[in-house]
């Protein structure tokens, strides 16, 4: 029969349980959270702010600012305090709307939110796949963060998501957050 310590020597190569666990746990100082502005970003915030505490982790916030155009909600959108407009009193017309002012509230909304003032934020533009890979390389992320809001994650992960061209392109481990809301059965 094979003991407890004998069995870890061979499975972790000669690092038992302890030091293996501490050997990771130093390795991932830096951690890459991206945000968009669907209702689902608070569970992947939340998930990965978590995980980061528990790795007594660096954490930088990230939205990709991809196409302007969808920053002009028609809709009022909340997520961790922010809401969809810069402010109530300012008219967003043509001329005077501003994604990026807008994205930036987002994230300090967010870092807030989560109530950890050593939280960086990133904003970057895009293709939010590359734009993603470009702020882990940046950053020197050691993982990344992020949600999945398919219906058919396996199906849209396998067939072209911003998931797949980020598991793709990296060689960094990253966290998949599933944010498809359970049906009641």
């Amino acid at each position: 029969m094979i003991t407890r310590k004998n069995f870890l020597k061979r499975f972790f190569g000669g690092i038992e349980g302890r030091e293996r666990a501490k050997y990771q746990h130093e390795k991932m100082k830096k951690i890459l959270i991206t945000l968009d502005y669907d209702p689902s970003a608070q569970k992947v915030a939340e998930t990965g702010f978590s995980f980061a505490k528990t790795m007594k982790a660096e954490i930088t916030l990230l939205h990709v600012l991809a196409d302007p155009q969808d920053y002009k909600v028609a809709e009022h959108i909340t997520v961790m305090g922010f809401a969809g407009h810069l402010d109530t009193s300012e008219v967003m017309q043509e001329d005077t709307f501003n994604s990026k002012k807008l994205s930036m509230q987002f994230l300090d909304k967010s870092k807030l939110y989560l109530g950890d003032n050593r939280i960086q934020t990133l904003l970057e533009e895009g293709d939010c796949a590359e734009a993603i890979l470009k702020a882990a390389y940046k950053i020197n992320a050691d993982v990344i963060v992020m949600g999945s809001h398919s219906r058919k994650w396996f199906e849209n992960t396998t067939m072209g998501s911003i998931t797949k061209k980020v598991l793709q392109n990296t060689t960094i481990p990253v966290l998949i957050i599933p944010t498809k809301k359970q049906s009641k059965s």
